[in-house]
């Protein structure tokens, strides 16, 4: 019974590390010097690749935004896969629209058809979504976290609609994990977490990290990840390169999607597992963290199983119990830093309300995981939004 005991707890404490993970970071963070720019900026060459799948109509906003930038050097290549493309019509001769010949159906595939269409060399690459908007800063500061010798950079990605109650709850969720996975991460001396798009890269990188891999279905970034800390590298944050995305509004929308993220985490949980083993071999303190990243819950499974902990503790052994508490706090403290730290809109505040219903749903996605992939392949974009000239 004694082993039984060790063992529960032994569980629970690795379990629960994952609420104390943005207070570990924080700590570890104050123990490192922050990199510093040598010389200005070099204006580099960027290939812009906007992806599209069945839909375009927010193409034209997306390259507007980009063409509106404060930055000249870089070709907008926009990727319509299985699209209708007889209204896409750019005078700008730096926006690129390919229609492969046959549907992709993968965001990698769409990548490399843009880099093997390619006007020119470019140095770098980034990618954007169709939904997405990039503020007019997004290319330099990409450039001030380049030159300083990173290979791979995720900036942010904010809300562009927050008329719902649950884009603002799945904004007020982006944000706490734009806390912990990026900021906090990278300054422990980590890596962020990409997101999918708002994300650059060395060209040379890129190629060689999934030019060689046959991907299918959703999670390309936790794949090109992993390749990434594999081969040594670390992914940097850039604070101030802000792309704005549209957060799910629908609740058909957001099971599809949660769904589809939900399968993806269990399909590359053995990333995780590699790189644990990588870093203790390797006694990498990058891929180490990072591990623990790849190997954590998503949030909404991480407080149902935290509360089942937290109920058996009490009629087991009620001290331990204890431990969740302060776990909850600890979580609950980061949330509201997080949100204050990027400066979250009031509508995000006030949704926290409904945060039960929006983890009702999650598990409605949870119990369509298996058949996710078969669902869509890409999230269904609702939002309209008139370009300001």
């Amino acid at each position: 019974m004694n082993l039984f005991y060790t063992l529960l707890v032994v569980l629970q404490v690795l379990f629960g590390l994952h609420f104390f993970m943005p207070l570990i970071l924080s700590i570890a963070g104050q123990f490192r010097k922050p990199n510093r720019l040598s010389a200005p900026p070099v204006e580099a060459d960027y290939a812009v690749i906007v992806t599209a799948y069945q839909q375009v109509n927010l193409i034209p906003m997306v390259v507007d935004s980009i063409l509106k930038a404060d930055y000249s050097n870089y070709i907008i290549y926009v990727v319509a896969d299985n699209c209708d493309v007889s209204e896409l019509h750019f005078e700008d001769p730096k926006v690129v629209v390919l229609r492969p010949a046959e549907v992709l159906a993968s965001n990698t595939k769409s990548h490399f058809y843009a880099i093997n269409n390619f006007k020119r060399n470019h140095e770098r690459l980034t990618i954007i979504d169709s939904d997405n908007l990039v503020h007019p800063a997004y290319f330099n500061a990409l450039n001030v976290v380049f030159d300083q010798g990173y290979e791979a950079v995720q900036g942010v990605r904010a809300a562009k609609n927050l008329d719902s109650t649950y884009a603002c709850l799945d904004e007020a969720g982006d944000i706490y994990y734009r806390l912990v996975d990026r900021k906090l991460m990278y300054e422990a001396g980590s890596s962020a977490a990409l997101s999918g798009s708002g994300m650059a890269f060395t060209l040379a990188l890129y190629r060689s990290c999934l030019e060689h891999l046959e991907i299918s279905g959703a999670g390309f970034d936790k794949i090109l990840q992993y390749e990434i800390l594999s081969r040594g590298e670390k992914i940097a944050f850039a604070e101030q390169a802000i792309v704005y995305d549209e957060k799910t509004a629908k609740t058909d929308q957001l099971v599809n999607q949660r769904s589809r993220w939900i399968n993806t985490w269990f399909k590359y949980l053995y990333l995780g597992a590699k790189l644990l083993m990588k870093s203790v071999s390797g006694l990498n303190w990058n891929q180490f963290l990072f591990s623990i990243l790849l190997l954590r819950p998503p949030l909404f499974m991480l407080l149902i199983v935290s509360f089942l902990f937290f109920v058996m503790d009490l009629l087991l052994m009620p001290l331990f119990a204890l431990y969740w508490v302060l776990a909850v706090i600890t979580f609950f403290v980061f949330v509201f830093k997080a949100l204050s730290h990027f400066k979250a809109d009031d509508k995000i505040y006030h949704s926290l309300k409904n945060a039960p219903k929006f983890i009702y749903f999650q598990l409605l996605a949870l119990l369509k995981v298996r058949k996710a992939n078969k669902i869509s392949v890409a999230t269904e974009h609702y939002y309209e939004e008139k370009i300001s000239k």
